[in-house]
């Protein structure tokens, strides 16, 4: 299962983070709304990575078939080792390579409310908003908190979904070449 887990998850966690850095510089083009759809996208998609583990894991390891648990424990550690990596890569990213990412979401969330045409009070709420999300964000920990909320709820919803479709074990007297 180590060599399974560890292939799809760093597939994934690559794909991701491939998708993350290549984003990046389109922010100021396309703005932060569109760059969250296709941070969210990349996220979703790099869980198909999820469902082609667990298919890969049954396929050369289980061929007999495997259960829900089985499938469900492979999927979520796959999830685990995939958000892992991406968090790390995060990390390095908002701390090292782009320091003043947090001061221009704080600026972005801002901006966000005047856009869509707030009060001053419902811009300040925005504003004091912004500003404890960035403080979050600045302290490690809690940065690493909020970055693995994500990717890591869409990697456990990827591990069910890919478990209840694949984990189904085999009648004993059925024909190899009619199950899926």
């Amino acid at each position: 299962m180590k060599k399974t887990v560890l292939t799809f998850g760093l597939l994934s966690a690559a794909l991701s983070v491939a998708m993350m850095l290549a984003a990046m510089p389109l922010i100021d083009a396309v703005g932060y709304t569109v760059s969250d759809v296709l941070g969210y996208a990349s996220m979703v998609l790099t869980a198909l990575v999820l469902f082609f583990g667990v298919r890969s894991y049954r396929e050369k390891v289980q061929p007999g078939g495997m259960g829900f648990g089985r499938a469900l424990t492979v999927g979520l550690a796959i999830a685990l080792v995939a958000s892992l990596a991406y968090l790390v890569v995060f990390q390095l990213v908002y701390f090292g390579l782009w320091p003043e990412l947090g001061a221009r979401y704080e600026a972005c969330m801002i901006e966000r409310a005047h856009l869509a045409g707030g009060s001053a009070a419902e811009i300040a709420a925005a504003a004091e908003q912004a500003h404890a999300l960035r403080r979050l964000y600045d302290r490690p920990l809690t940065n690493a908190a909020l970055a693995l909320a994500a990717p890591l709820t869409i990697g456990v919803v990827a591990a069910t979904l890919s478990a209840a479709v694949l984990g189904r074990r085999r009648p004993a007297d059925a024909d190899p070449g009619e199950s899926a």
